[in-house]
């Protein structure tokens, strides 16, 4: 049975990319609760459904590592979820790819997969630079900014973005994550197993909107949220069509807004995070209880002191505070506020000099578990990338020369 990729067991099944933690620290950005597909699989290693496929993620100092497993059959499935089981050995050939077994790498599949990683991580976008700006303009944040570098917004696929999000009405991140599970297990296609753990795509809109969901969903513990999953993914369908929601891509914000607040179950603060987390909406502020809590006690928002709701002015007036303190990127900037105010991550809070050197500590074990297995890099690579290898890989290789002279 195939197992998780493990870094310390060679680098040679692994791609990277070269990213520094002051730009994405994996384990914040993928724990603070806009995605519920990645789960830790070994330590600094994160596994999950993105495209598709089933990817597992670690880091190390200025390095992303990241490993894309097969899917069922040996197929590795498009970014619709698309595969074609059927192709003759000729046909997987004239796109580019050929056996692993023969050594060659597969080229499409290799530059599409560390577009779709870029693209996902949004690693266009200088966050470091962005922090500067904070820091400068809230003397909040930048009590907090050290502690929490490098939380970064993905750009989801809308669709479970969307429908995600519709699960979390009343809920928090661990039994979400569980609803979220469970409607892929139920709906979704399955990709692949590793160490006993199954991993399906997320449903379709056509398999959502099938009549007999909400029961389905009923009986899997999702109460009222059934109807509404079933009932939004049959409105998208039936009176805007399949490429609806990647379309608000293309449209103003508060456009995008008012659109997705008329399906089921959509309320302004789902409707924002949809916007910030799928739709390029970097303006979108989601406001909920911890927000607000968040303003009062740390900006002395006094607005709405007398309510016990958040209603649409107040979510308003809320956002617009942020959007003018912050910036174009304001949504980024409530994440890291979001992140601090976690539970689970309040123990960074009281150690705020010792993290830098847990960080250098699990590389330093990482490296240590790399020289023991005398790692190799990967030499067998595309004939197209065979003059330009990428500077980790060159990096790791290097590495492996100097042990053999010691």
């Amino acid at each position: 049975m195939a197992k998780h990729a493990v870094l310390s067991s060679g680098t040679h099944v692994w791609r990277c990319l070269t990213c520094a933690k002051s730009e994405l620290r994996l384990g914040l950005t993928l724990a603070c609760g806009q995605s519920f597909r990645w789960r830790e699989t070994a330590q600094g290693h994160w596994t999950g459904v993105m495209g598709g496929r089933v990817w597992t993620l670690t880091q190390t100092d200025d390095t992303l590592w990241y490993h894309v497993y097969k899917n069922q059959g040996g197929q590795r499935r498009g970014p619709a979820g698309i595969s074609s089981p059927g192709e003759s050995k000729s046909e997987r050939r004239s796109k580019g790819a050929v056996k692993e077994e023969e050594g060659v790498s597969v080229v499409k599949d290799t530059e599409e997969e560390e577009q779709m990683l870029r693209d996902y991580l949004q690693l266009s976008v200088k966050l470091a630079k962005l922090y500067t700006d904070w820091r400068a303009a809230d003397p909040h944040f930048k009590q907090i900014a050290d502690i929490f570098t490098g939380v970064r917004m993905l750009r989801q696929d809308p669709t479970e973005c969307l429908f995600s999000f519709i699960c979390t009405s009343n809920n928090h991140i661990s039994r979400i994550q569980g609803m979220v599970d469970r409607l892929c297990q139920a709906l979704g296609a399955p990709l692949c197993q590793l160490d006993q753990t199954s991993y399906y795509d997320f449903p379709s809109l056509t398999a959502l909107a099938d009549s007999s969901v909400e029961a389905c969903l009923r009986d899997l513990g999702f109460g009222y949220r059934a109807r509404f999953l079933q009932q939004s993914a049959e409105q998208i369908l039936d009176r805007h069509g399949l490429q609806w929601l990647e379309g608000l891509r293309s449209i103003p914000y508060l456009q995008a807004r008012d659109a997705l607040r008329t399906l089921p179950g959509v309320g302004t603060k789902v409707a924002d995070c949809v916007c910030l987390m799928s739709l390029d909406k970097a303006e979108a502020v989601p406001v909920d209880t911890h927000i607000w809590q968040i303003a009062k006690r740390d900006y002395n928002y006094a607005s709405g002191n007398g309510q016990k709701s958040i209603t649409d002015k107040l979510h308003r007036d809320i956002g617009d505070f942020f959007r003018k303190l912050w910036g174009p990127y304001a949504g980024w900037a409530q994440s890291v506020l979001f992140c601090a105010d976690l539970k689970k991550f309040q123990k960074l809070k009281e150690m705020p000099l010792m993290q830098p050197k847990k960080e250098e500590e699990e590389e330093e074990e990482i490296g240590i578990a790399c020289k023991k297995g005398k790692i190799k890099t990967e030499e067998n690579v595309a004939v197209k990338r065979a003059k330009t290898k990428s500077a980790c890989h060159k990096k790791a290789k290097m590495s492996v020369k100097k042990e053999r002279v010691v």
